[in-house]
């Protein structure tokens, strides 16, 4: 886990992770949700309406973000005040998520800093951008 703290941070700066999108997120996901849409419980479905099987929630997806924040940008620091998000493209059980964030501004009065988020899919497609202000705490 990393530990910057605001002075140590730079605009231009980056941080990325890898994580595997498993069956067993969706499950444990839907489980804490609630959410049973079939599109992310059940593969025939997903696959009758266009899918190559289940599909990921997006929240599922969106909650990298945290990871992002609170173990590589800042990291133990951290805290999440706005996050803004578009999902670009649907992610699948066995997907290969590469995350990476990348500080494009500093607000010294605040010692918040803005992050911009994206995330990629093994094959280079974008599945999802957005981006978080985060304040890094002292």
């Amino acid at each position: 886990m990393n530990k910057y703290t605001y002075d140590e941070i730079t605009t231009g700066q980056k941080e990325s992770f890898t994580v595997t999108v498993t069956e067993e997120m969706l499950d444990t996901f839907r489980g804490m949700t609630g959410d049973t849409n079939p599109l992310h419980a059940d593969p025939e479905y997903a696959k009758e309406h266009g899918y190559d099987g289940r599909v990921a929630y997006g929240m599922l997806t969106a909650s990298f973000m945290s990871t992002l924040a609170g173990v590589y940008m800042p990291g133990e620091r951290s805290l999440i005040k706005e996050i803004h998000v578009k999902f670009a493209k649907p992610v699948f059980p066995g997907d290969k998520i590469e995350v990476t964030g990348e500080v494009t501004e500093k607000h010294d009065g605040f010692g918040m800093i803005v992050l911009k988020v994206t995330m990629k899919n093994d094959r280079g497609e974008k599945v999802l951008r957005g981006s978080m202000d985060i304040m890094v705490r002292e």
